[in-house]
């Protein structure tokens, strides 16, 4: 399968390399399309250190610890409107933007974007492809929630950046993967099963 994988200037930059470093251990994706915002690297390196600037096809696999010969990630450059994932000709399965500022979220939802993002996003929900938005805002406000409805209604998936505790999580990694394995659960693509709810019985008292 190939998809695409935006990753903008909204905090959580931790999820979108541990989604990336899932989709390619998993074994059912061959190509991602990978497209940074001009803030993306500004916020990779406050939160996880790394060195994102300039980024090119070798520097994003030395980060998700590929080899810097490694295929599987195709590096596509924001101001690029004639990259692969600008068109509905190039098939694949849908799109993750993961984590998703609300300046991204609002140029989606508007119809009027300006850069590969935008368009990538657009192709998908035209062509009836699988969008999945990763917010990571709080509080939202009225014009948040509004733009989240509008892409909704659109055919996106909106999939908050709202890690579940029911597994009781030691770490941040494993909140982290928790949250991962829902935007993998997505496009049923195979993960770990240890976050997953089994079900149980609780015996509740008056």
């Amino acid at each position: 399968m190939e998809l695409t994988v935006a990753i903008t200037g909204a905090s959580g930059t931790i999820y979108a390399q541990r989604t990336l470093q899932l989709l390619i251990e998993s074994g059912a994706v061959e190509t991602i399309n990978l497209i940074m915002s001009g803030v993306a690297p500004v916020v990779a390196q406050v939160e996880l250190g790394a060195d994102l600037r300039d980024p090119d096809s070798k520097k994003i696999n030395r980060w998700l610890g590929l080899s810097e010969n490694s295929k599987i990630i195709r590096f596509w450059k924001l101001d690029n409107l004639a990259a692969k994932p600008s068109s509905g000709s190039n098939k694949q399965e849908g799109m993750i933007i993961v984590p998703c500022s609300m300046g991204t979220l609002g140029a989606v939802a508007s119809g009027a974007g300006t850069n590969l993002i935008h368009r990538a996003a657009d192709v998908a929900l035209k062509e009836g492809r699988k969008l999945v938005i990763v917010p990571r805002e709080t509080p939202f406000n009225a014009i948040h929630l509004e733009n989240m409805l509008r892409l909704a209604r659109a055919g996106a998936r909106i999939l908050p950046a709202s890690p579940g505790f029911y597994h009781r999580p030691k770490s941040i990694g494993e909140l982290v993967d928790h949250l991962c394995f829902r935007i993998l659960d997505q496009f049923n693509i195979p993960h770990s099963k240890k976050t997953q709810w089994s079900g149980t019985e609780v015996d509740l008292e008056d």
